[in-house]
């Protein structure tokens, strides 16, 4: 099939969607997956994303902001979706308009939910975060710290439907004796914090912790959702971190760019700004049409990073990347030519590797992917 993009973009392959669900169910038993689609579905497109997630049954979403939850609904996302930071009172009108449930972040924020539903005659859906450790957002309940007074409080406010209650593991992805210790403390004080709330016959709703690594460390801890970002996306934030349940997972993104120039240069010739590669023979280079404003970081530059031309043929990023742009060596490439396609994100060139190089995770390498760069369906070549 002849391609019909020009620059660089973002193919995403949804079929593969449903096999990580899959892969997620075999660890979580009746525990059902809010899928966390928040930055734009970790850089792979919110929408597209989220439609196929609900087409194979996922009835919960996770997004950090107001925007991005008008924007799946704006987009035919019907299920439910849980706001999990912070909305500002100006908005909260929103939250009304869109059906959507909002994390109750402190027992002052509480108090202006329940205010403005007062006002407005309404009962403003929330989940209740309870901190029992991150030390983010959330109600705090942890040792020497419990404010179990408050939390009780914010189920009887009268213009509050606290439908849930939830918390957030700040290590679960870490397997030393200490980081399991500090997990399971977290656990412990969340369910005491339950257990109380149920002797007080209150009704606390559905309950959540798990992150992605929560189900990888943790497995079936028997709550009534767990929040997989990630995974539902076929990748893990470090692919160098071990954790105890296996998954056989299938990344759904690629990254590709197009050569918009070949040409000759003599030994000695220099490429790019700040003249940091110096051909040493002569060289065919390329230019590709991806930068660091696309989210090709300029830390990748002179890493010997590789992406793919022509048949899967390998060649390598040289010089400094640009804005817009940055140069490979084709030498070895006999037919290459203006217009061919370059793979940067693939099967065989995981997102892992620029990570590595960036001293970062996956996570905020994907998020960085530009919304210049289109996200489009995987085509059928």
């Amino acid at each position: 099939m002849l391609n019909p993009y020009t620059r660089a973009w973002i193919e995403i392959d949804t079929s593969l969607i449903k096999h990580n669900i899959d892969e997620i169910k075999k660890y979580i038993g009746k525990t059902k997956i809010m899928a966390i689609v928040k930055a734009n579905a970790y850089g792979h497109g919110s929408v597209m994303c989220a439609k196929a997630l609900q087409a194979y049954g996922i009835d919960f979403f996770g997004v950090a902001c107001i925007e991005e939850a008008i924007l799946l609904r704006k987009n035919g996302i019907t299920e439910n979706i849980l706001i999990l930071g912070y909305t500002s009172p100006n908005d909260f009108s929103l939250l009304i308009e869109y059906n959507i449930v909002q994390t109750i972040c402190s027992f002052e924020y509480a108090k202006k939910l329940n205010d403005y539903g007062f006002c407005k005659h309404l009962s403003i859906r929330t989940h209740l975060n309870v901190d029992t450790g991150m030390n983010r957002i959330g109600i705090l309940y942890q040792e020497n710290n419990k404010n179990y007074e408050e939390i009780k409080a914010c189920y009887q406010m009268k213009n509050l439907h606290v439908e849930g209650i939830y918390s957030h593991f700040a290590v679960a992805d870490e397997c030393t004796n200490e980081h399991i210790h500090f997990t399971k403390a977290q656990l412990k004080l969340y369910q005491e914090c339950i257990e109380k709330l149920k002797k007080d016959h209150i009704h606390y709703g559905l309950t959540h912790i798990q992150n992605s690594y929560g189900i990888l460390n943790y497995g079936d801890l028997k709550m009534d959702y767990c929040r997989p970002g990630l995974l539902c996306l076929g990748v893990t934030s470090n692919q160098n971190i071990k954790y105890k349940f296996p998954l056989q997972l299938l990344p759904i993104l690629e990254l590709y760019s197009t050569i918009s120039v070949v040409k000759n240069i003599k030994k000695g010739c220099s490429i790019g700004y700040g003249r940091n590669f110096i051909a040493t023979k002569t060289m065919k280079i390329a230019t590709i049409t991806i930068g660091y404003a696309d989210g090709l970081l300029r830390g990748l530059s002179n890493q010997n990073v590789k992406v793919l031309v022509h048949h899967n043929k390998q060649c390598t990023i040289i010089g400094n990347i640009c804005m817009d742009q940055c140069m490979i060596d084709v030498s070895e490439v006999q037919e290459v030519k203006e217009g061919d396609e370059v793979i940067l994100i693939g099967k065989d060139l995981p997102i892992d590797r620029f990570s590595t190089i960036l001293h970062t995770i996956n996570n905020e390498t994907l998020c960085m992917l530009s919304s210049r760069l289109k996200r489009l369906p995987k085509r059928n070549v």
